[in-house]
């Protein structure tokens, strides 16, 4: 008999079984059918009162904890009265507005879902003029998302990443092509980035990002104004990538020690202008990378502070056409250095009769007009060593950095070829404009304490100097008498 004549009773068997057990199962053994995209949830309280309300009304929100979805597709303004918790219970996005002209103010937004590829967040904005205001958001992946969303307001929110690595978190802040945006005093902490794409006239101002991957993140955003900004324990604190006439001002760039540590990077970015800034602590202060993009627009550094990085400004061979003056270089392992073995030929470290100050000038004043009789170069063997192998690190600030330095100053042969040269250097520092945030917990303020006392000594010693009797010699600026 063929074998399919034996397996028929079998197959009808097995199909018995199975009518059995599912017969048998109850409802609550039925596999959880997943939400489809898109599906419409069951209205919360606050949702009602949404959709009750007519266009332009006002809306309190009673003191709770809200375990609920809200779209809010219609011009309205949301106040939160007293703590209002609008917990999302981990799965999606938790707020949605879709509609023009809505204000929401007040609530703490928390526990979104995880889901990287369906960029979860806590509050996306798809229409303009959006105002959110002194909110908290917690153990969010993306925090507000702001997407085609001109004229916006973003102000006084306090943005707290979920507990994630940070390769899986979300932008606490993200602007899409949402132009002319106001991002004022807020907090944003433990998230990726807080990025600006394709966003042209944004100001962001009075912010605070810590423990980030970028501070903040700049992708093709034209006139962005940066001011009185807080970046500090990032990897990076602000990044310019393909921008045009941004101007950083004012801002504490702080300890951003990341795999890339920059205070501030630039890459092929035209027309900036970076001044009176704080730059403390960082593995570079200024990291500058095919910078000014277009030569007839350059950038300018001036009236900032670099104090106590591992290296003031790292350029690469791309960077050029420059302009550095009135700036402060203290104390910093590598004052300025260039990447990939390259020249600065074409970047100024001075501008008219103003150069730099920097803390290992070792020349003086015989006119005691604030200028160098001598130009500054830097062309120190150690650093000159340091930059072809990293390993000599170890020997920073010891006795064998010393008798290195000695031989090349001994020794014209071996003596390196100076790196740039400063034509009037500035015998005093300028002031320092930025004044570092106290409410911190953290080393900031040892930091600003630091940089001060280095100003006093410097001043002190300079006036020493001054007084000290010297024999007339001839001005020395660039070869010229």
């Amino acid at each position: 008999m063929p074998l399919r004549h034996f397996q028929l009773p079998f197959v009808l068997a097995a199909s018995l079984i199975v009518a059995i057990a599912f017969a048998q199962a109850g409802p609550h053994e039925q596999p959880a059918t997943p939400a489809r995209a898109g599906a419409v949830r069951p209205l919360g309280a606050i949702g009602r009162m949404i959709a009750a309300a007519p266009a332009g009304a006002t809306l309190t929100i009673k003191p709770g904890i809200y375990r609920e979805h809200l779209r809010i597709d219609k011009p309205l303004r949301l106040i939160a009265e007293g703590i209002v918790v609008l917990d999302g219970d981990a799965g999606g996005d938790i707020i949605e507005i879709t509609a023009p002209d809505v204000t929401l103010r007040g609530f703490t937004v928390r526990n979104t879902g995880i889901d990287l590829d369906k960029e979860n967040a806590a509050i996306r904005v798809l229409a303009p003029r959006a105002s959110i205001e002194h909110n908290t958001l917690e153990d969010i992946l993306f925090g507000i998302d702001l997407r085609e969303a001109p004229d916006s307001r973003i102000v006084g929110n306090r943005i707290g990443g979920k507990a994630l690595d940070i390769a899986r978190r979300g932008d606490g802040l993200r602007l899409w092509r949402s132009d002319r945006t106001l991002v004022e005093n807020n907090t944003i902490h433990d998230g990726r980035d807080a990025i600006l794409w394709y966003s042209t006239g944004v100001v962001v101002r009075g912010n605070t990002a810590l423990d980030c991957r970028y501070g903040l993140h700049l992708m093709f955003s034209d006139d962005v104004r940066i001011t009185d900004n807080e970046l500090a324990r990032n990897s990076v604190g602000i990044y310019l990538m393909y921008s045009t006439g941004v101007e950083i001002v004012g801002n504490r760039l702080l300890k951003n020690r990341g795999p890339s540590g920059y205070g501030i990077g630039l890459k092929e970015t035209d027309r900036f202008s970076v001044r009176d800034n704080l730059f403390i602590g960082n593995r570079s202060g200024v990291y500058i990378d095919g910078s000014p993009f277009t030569a007839s627009m350059p950038g300018e550094f001036t009236g900032n502070t670099l104090a106590f990085n591992d290296v003031g400004f790292t350029f690469l061979p791309s960077a050029k056409g420059n302009e550095l003056s009135g700036n402060n270089f203290i104390d910093n392992i590598d004052q300025v250095s260039v990447a990939g073995r390259g020249t600065l030929a074409t970047n100024a470290f001075w501008k008219g009769d103003r150069g730099n100050f920097w803390s290992d000038y070792s020349g003086y004043d015989q006119n005691h007009d604030g200028i160098g009789d001598f130009v500054h170069e830097s062309q120190t063997l150690f650093e000159n060593l340091l930059e072809k192998q990293p390993a000599l690190r170890l020997f920073l600030f010891s006795p064998a950095q010393q008798a290195i330095e000695f031989v090349g100053r001994a020794v014209p042969a071996v003596r390196p070829e100076p790196k740039f040269a400063d034509e009037v250097p500035l015998m005093r520092p300028v002031a320092v404009r930025p004044e570092v945030r106290r409410s911190r917990g953290d080393a900031v303020p040892l930091f600003a304490a630091g940089v001060l006392l280095v100003l006093v000594g410097a001043c002190v010693v300079l006036s020493v100097r001054e007084r000290t009797p010297v024999i007339p010699t001839a001005r020395m600026a660039g070869g010229l008498a």
